[in-house]
């Protein structure tokens, strides 16, 4: 089993909701996440006054998956978020060494 983390812009989490349901993916948690990386945030004006904004508004979408669907979840994640412009986000894949469903108690895969 492996976990994906797809870091991406606010606006984009229908396009990669969708882009995942394509695939059968229905269990995912989306979380409203602040960072930066090459973009380095931006400058604001309020109120006449301009102000550096370090953390950039972003989610994170997480979804648990068989290892065999990793690159069509990866794939069709990147395209769904791709605008082509520095900050389209990160996607992240890492082991995940066992999932449990508290209500059942089931393990494994039976658990996804």
């Amino acid at each position: 089993m492996k976990k994906v983390e797809i870091i991406t812009r606010t606006f984009k989490l229908d396009d990669v909701k969708v882009a995942l349901t394509d695939l059968d993916i229905h269990g995912m948690t989306v979380s409203e996440v602040k960072g930066f990386g090459r973009q380095g945030g931006h400058k604001e004006v309020y109120r006449g006054a301009e102000y550096q904004v370090d953390f950039v508004p972003k989610v994170k979408i997480e979804v648990v998956i068989d290892d065999e669907r990793v690159r069509d979840v990866v794939e069709a994640a990147r395209h769904a978020a791709f605008t082509g412009h520095v900050g389209d986000g990160k996607i992240f894949v890492s082991p995940m060494d066992e999932v449990v469903r508290i209500r059942t108690g089931e393990t494994g895969d039976e658990a996804i």
